[in-house]
């Protein structure tokens, strides 16, 4: 049973059945050894050296393996079980007098895999099926089963319509390259799963025993010839004593009168003496052998922890596979390459130097631009852990923070509201690590100098106060950054990584197309993960042209196959470069082209070269992406880089293609005006409610159209703004916008952007970017390099404090993605389990949990308060609603902890709800039913003061102002305010009556009494723009400060059309940051001080009714 497990699963198991056995008193070993009692020492051995890890997991997984009743099914994702099977059964094969290659190795959807199984069957030789998916062939399941008929002597069994002989000899292996199956229960009943991934130490002793070949040759021959002689040994000894028990067993008379017994006797004691004295020998030796190894073990632990690193990063992205063997490849690459020294510490030092910068850039290579950093600030944490600089509750804090903290449960905030509530709970939880125990009191003390160090731009350059700057170190600087500000958290993040790893690992490694051609091979293909906006073919063209080699591409897609398959045979004879495009879109002919490449028919050229471009998919083979030589080619960040990229694209013809003065002017422009839509997209809801997937070819298109309209316009009466701005804001770019609100954005670039003034040399998008008088395309080039390496987000008509929102969404998907990838079966701090930490999180929820609603006593009060007016039936819909959360966390809670107390299963959904409260999430369950929230602890607390108002309500009347954020259907209520109001006037119909607002500059605990009509609505805050209490209008909004709290805004109902004011900005209210049709509610208008409305637009500003 123990064979889906790993090492911990397998211990815990093993306990449960002996404390089963002491309850029941069954008799049973103590200190039992399964190990030693299931196989014996040599054979063990005899597995070791054909290439079974020494580790303890491994020698159980091959027991499993050989003893098992069941065909084994492997979970081997290096390949490491696959290898062993090999060389055993080839070891098996030679000992019974048969060739190695009797072993048949097929896949499942091999073009002879049926003649494969039915030959291996009727002639009684091993079979192995490699990398099955998640389901098998029917045709096995009678094999499987084992059900066989037996006829004569022989046994007889049924595959598909045939009736064959099972012959001795036959066994059956099956292999998946799959990390983590989910198998039917059917395939787990006939088949024994076991787990052969590498484990960590299984990974540290083939990589130390690597080391000590290369390093101390000798040794290590030494070694493993002593190991063979001991077994060999050890083997005699065993024969020996069989062979005496036999004699002694078997002869007739007077044992005296034996002599052939007594030359046993003599022969065996001669060579147990010989063999005693062997093993003494050889135990010494081993003794000096394993110290002298033991010296070179932090190589091999580094080498360990980049692997499983590599194999964490898969998790992050499907596509991100590395196979062991490449990893060995480079491992013995910087072994080699590394700079030698006499001295043992400086040598490994080298290597381990040389090691990690190998294995870094060759990951970082074929990561997404996104993922860089994360794996370079992962890679730093785990070698930080591993040298005990970082304890693993400082790494929790460091990518949880206070997210699981309840904000009532915690001592309280002072005062001054500058603090927010998130980095409140941030210092809460750091205050548990002994440097931080003091700082809510600290911050409490001192708040003058804490808020002047928060205020700074850069904090992380400034001296902390109360003493922090000098003592602690950069990784304790770094958890005081991320709980204060996280949007400075990734630069203090970088000066951590330089002072760790050193400043290589900060700066980028540029993509060198001719490094990797060379680095290849006819059997490496070279795979390219596409992103948007990003296409390497001309790059691979280019090389091919340079290296004067023919290079053919096929785009993948229906029916392509043919095509693909013909190219690929005809460059494989005869030489040149295949370059197959898309190939997400032909995953059928991917395991075939692995064969074709892996296992060519042909003798291959030379020169022959396969690339591959794909975008990201959960079907693409693994074992196709485990050989290649990965690499992703994204667009450059920023507006030069975007500018430029769309100037080195540009001809001189091009440019010289209109003798019009406008013609320069409008297509810089038109390049400005791609690279800005497209770099908007980094600042989430700020820039594009949704982000739009704007390509080369809207350029393109918005370029021929300019140059079509200046070639039909009248010079005289010069350029048709209006059909300009059209065909680019509402098609050309506009075509791809579905969100109203985006196309205003769109709409105002044009109309600020495309006008007579843009031809003036005053003219300017923003200052230091304004449009070139050049004549050639090389001195556009020269003007482009002149622009500003980083960007402000004014340049995209955003304020500056939209880049603390972008910094701070960047690290909030780099440490929740961290979350995501962690292990789940580790313990909590202080050696608490996960299920003890959400067992009493459980209790801790179900003990403020609101008590249910009791459906008389609301329908009795809403009688009372009039049944059919409509702000009532609101009323009814939501606490109906509510209901239906309080109901549902309840029950998940309550079976949360039965199951966690082992009283009833865990199921699937609870398993979910258990890691999902574990990581300070909200359940799926939950959320599906209820709203949106970061954390589990904002999450609650809504719930509760959300409940609090609704049963205000329905229990003493109507409130005088609502928190609209409270409500499920925020555009309900509304609807139903209106409603009440056009009842209130005969003759007003409500599709023609309109909202309308008015500011006031209360509080909500300044209003006393209900509005003559309509509604008092607070807690809407205002993103992208500060709030003029004063005279009632937009402004500016101060540094740092993201989001303004409204006072409380009056909202009624008006029978007339409403009319455009350009003094008012139009607003929209939305229920989450997250801007969708989805979440908005309503428009409302706000006055400003600006000309027009366009400043503000630009700016995305929006009225929120929740910030976190």
């Amino acid at each position: 049973y123990c064979g889906p497990f790993n090492q911990e699963y397998r211990k815990l198991l093993i306990k449960n059945w002996q404390k089963e056995n002491k309850s029941r008193g069954i008799p049973f070993t103590f200190n039992l050894d399964l190990i030693s009692m299931l196989a014996e020492k040599t054979t063990i051995a005899e597995w070791n050296l054909q290439g079974l890890p020494s580790d303890e997991l491994s020698i159980q997984n091959g027991i499993i393996c050989t003893k098992s009743t069941r065909y084994p099914l492997i979970i081997d994702p290096q390949g490491q079980g696959k290898i062993w099977i090999k060389n055993r059964e080839a070891a098996i094969l030679t000992s019974e007098g048969k060739s190695p290659k009797d072993l048949s190795v097929t896949t499942l959807n091999h073009k002879y895999f049926r003649n494969h199984l039915e030959d291996c069957l009727s002639q009684g030789r091993p079979l192995m099926i490699e990398d099955i998916a998640e389901e098998l062939d029917p045709v096995l399941d009678n094999v499987l089963e084992k059900n066989f008929i037996k006829s004569g002597k022989t046994l007889k069994v049924k595959v598909g319509d045939k009736e064959l002989d099972v012959m001795k000899g036959f066994r059956l292996y099956i292999t998946t390259k799959l990390a983590n199956p989910a198998y039917t229960p059917e395939i787990s009943a006939r088949t024994s799963i076991i787990d052969f991934t590498v484990t960590i130490k299984g990974l540290e002793d083939q990589l130390l025993g690597i080391v000590i070949l290369t390093e101390k040759g000798e040794l290590e021959k030494e070694r493993t010839s002593l190991i063979e002689d001991v077994t060999a040994n050890k083997r005699k000894m065993d024969e020996l004593e069989e062979n005496l028990l036999y004699k002694l067993t078997s002869i007739q008379g007077s044992l005296v009168d034996d002599e052939s017994l007594i030359e046993v006797l003599n022969v065996t004691k001669i060579t147990s003496e010989e063999v005693k004295q062997k093993l003494v020998t050889a135990g010494e030796t081993e003794v000096k052998i394993n110290s002298a190894r033991e010296e070179f073990r932090p190589v091999a632990t580094r080498g360990s922890i980049l692997y499983f690193l590599i194999v964490e990063m898969s998790y992050v992205n499907v596509m991100y596979q590395t196979s062991i063997r490449q990893f060995l490849a480079l491992f013995d690459d910087s072994m080699e390459k590394s700079e030698k020294s006499p001295i043992t510490t400086k040598r490994i030092n080298n290597i381990i130097d040389y090691l990690t910068y190998a294995v870094w850039r060759y990951q970082v290579r074929g990561l997404y631009e996104e993922h860089k950093f994360l794996y370079t600030l992962l890679l730093t944490l785990k070698i930080s852990l591993q040298n005990n600089r970082i304890k693993p509750n400082e790494f929790m804090t460091f990518i949880k923070g206070g997210a699981a903290l309840d904000l009532k449960a915690c001592p309280p905030k002072p005062k001054n509201n500058w603090i927010s509530d998130m980095t409140w709970l941030n210092l809460v939880e750091l205050s548990k690590i002994p440097q931080f125990g003091d700082i809510l009191n600290q911050v409490s003390r001192n708040e003058k100098a804490w808020k002047q160090w928060y205020d700074k731009e850069a904090p992380e350059e400034t001296p902390i106060p109360d003493g922090y700057d000098n003592a602690i170190d950069v990784f304790k600087k770094l958890l005081l950054v991320r709980s204060w500000c996280p949007d400075r958290t990734l630069a203090q993040a970088r000066k951590f990584i330089v002072e760790a790893l050193g400043q290589k690992y900060v700066d980028g490694v540029i993509l060198d197309f001719q490094e990797m051609w060379m680095e290849s091979d006819i059997n490496t293909p070279l795979i390219c993960f596409l992103s948007m906006g990003s296409d390497p073919t001309g790059l691979i063209e280019g090389l091919a042209k340079k290296l004067k080699v023919d290079c053919r591409a096929i785009s993948m897609g229906q029916g392509q196959e043919v095509h693909a398959r013909r190219l690929l045979s005809q460059c494989m004879t005869q030489g040149g470069w295949v370059l197959l495009q898309n190939c997400h879109l032909g995953l059928n002919f991917m395991d075939e082209l692995l064969m074709t490449v892996t296992e060519p028919a042909v003798t291959v050229h030379d020169s022959f070269r396969l690339w591959i471009t794909t975008e990201v998919h959960p079907l693409f083979p693994i074992n196709l992406l485990q050989i290649g030589i990965k690499y992703t080619n994204e667009p450059p960040q920023g507006v030069k880089a975007g500018v430029k990229r769309t100037y080195s694209g540009i001809t001189q013809d091009q440019l010289d293609i209109s003798n019009m003065p406008q013609w320069k002017p409008m297509l810089y422009t038109v390049a400005m005006l791609h690279t800005v839509v497209q770099e908007r997209r980094k600042f989430g809801p700020l820039g594009w409610n949704i982000p739009y997937e704007f390509n080369q070819a809207d350029l393109t298109a918005s370029i021929q159209f300019i140059q079509n309209h200046l070639d039909d316009i009248d010079p005289r009466h010069g350029v048709n703004w209006s059909t300009v701005r059209y065909m680019i804001g509402e098609v050309q770019y506009g075509g791809r916008v579905t969100d109203d609100f985006d196309k205003r954005l769109l709409i105002t670039f044009c109309i600020e952007w495309f006008r007579d003034e843009m031809f003036q040399s005053s003219f300017r998008f923003y200052d230091k970017y304004e449009i070139p008088s050049c004549k050639t395309i090389q001195q556009h080039l020269d003007f482009i390099e002149k622009l500003p390496p980083v960007d402000t987000p004014e340049v995209f008509g955003l304020h500056t404090n939209a880049n603390i929102t972008y910094q701070s969404k960047t690290t909030k998907d780099i440490l929740d993605t961290i979350l995501n990838i962690q292990p789940k079966e580790s313990s909590g701090v202080m050696g608490e389990t996960r299920e003890s930490i959400v067992l009493r999180m459980a209790e801790d929820m179900l003990s403020k949990l609101p008590e249910d609603y009791i459906p008389h006593q609301v329908k009795e009060r809403i009688n009372e308060m009039g049944a059919l007016s409509s702000m009532n039936i609101f009323l009814k819909q939501e606490i109906d609603r509510m209901q239906r959360v309080i109901t549902c966390v309840r029950g998940t809670l309550t079976d949360l902890k039965l199951a966690i107390e082992g009283t009833i299963i865990m199921s699937e959904k609870l398993r979910e709800a258990l890691d999902y409260i574990y990581d300070a999430k909200v359940p799926p369950t939950w959320s599906k039913i209820s709203w949106d929230s970061s954390t589990i602890g904002f999450w609650f607390t809504d719930l509760l003061e959300r409940n609090t108002q609704f049963r205000a309500w329905c229990f003493h009347g109507r409130p005088h102002v609502f928190w609209m954020t409270g409500f499920f259907n925020p555009q309900g209520f509304l609807t139903a305010m209106r409603q009440e109001v056009t009842r209130a006037h005969k003759g007003w119909a409500l599709d023609q009556v309109v909202l309308n607002n008015e500011m006031t500059r209360y509080g909500k605990d300044d209003i006393t009494a209900p509005p003559p009509e309509g509604v008092y609505v607070h807690g809407l805050f205002l993103d992208g723009a500060g709030w003029d209490r004063r005279n009632s209008r937009l402004i500016e909004p101060p540094a740092k400060v993201l989001s303004t709290p409204l006072p409380v805004i009056r909202i009624f109902a008006e029978n007339q059309v409403a009319v455009y004011d350009p003094k008012m900005y139009r607003c929209p209210i939305y229920k989450k940051p997250r801007r969708t049709d989805l979440t908005f509610i309503a428009t409302v208008n706000l006055k400003h001080n600006s000309q027009n409305e366009n400043k503000w637009i630009m700016r995305g500003v929006a009225l929120l009714c929740d910030i976190k």
